[in-house]
């Protein structure tokens, strides 16, 4: 998975929106207000960071503990850093995607939300 393919499918899901709030080469995928990928660079390789339970988080740090890692410069506990070299499936990247955006959906409040519908 690349970033590019990465962005496509986001852009798919309802109220997300692509943003640069922090660097012009950091793009970052929001569902109304609330970040849920982060997109940079781990060494050689792109990289996203994605929300998980932290449970989750953990369970996919030591599932492929080359390739996801704590969150790079996010909470640890809740961020994972996912390391796009190809040792994680795409479609694992992708799920874990769909997760980080669950959850933010989950964190807007019923007012936002609602205005998303």
């Amino acid at each position: 998975m690349s970033h590019k393919e990465l962005i496509a499918q986001g852009l798919k899901w309802r109220a997300v929106s692509l943003k640069y709030p922090f660097d012009p080469d950091l793009p970052v995928l929001f569902v109304g207000s609330k970040m849920f990928a982060l997109f940079g660079r781990t060494g050689d390789h792109e990289s996203v960071n994605l929300k998980a339970e932290p449970e989750e988080a953990w369970l996919l740090r030591q599932q492929y503990p080359s390739s996801v890692l704590p969150g790079y410069h996010m909470n640890k506990k809740h961020w994972n850093t996912v390391v796009l070299d190809g040792s994680v499936p795409g479609s694992e990247v992708l799920a874990m995607m769909e997760q980080s955006y669950q959850l933010a959906w989950g964190k807007l409040t019923k007012r936002e939300r609602d205005e998303l519908k």
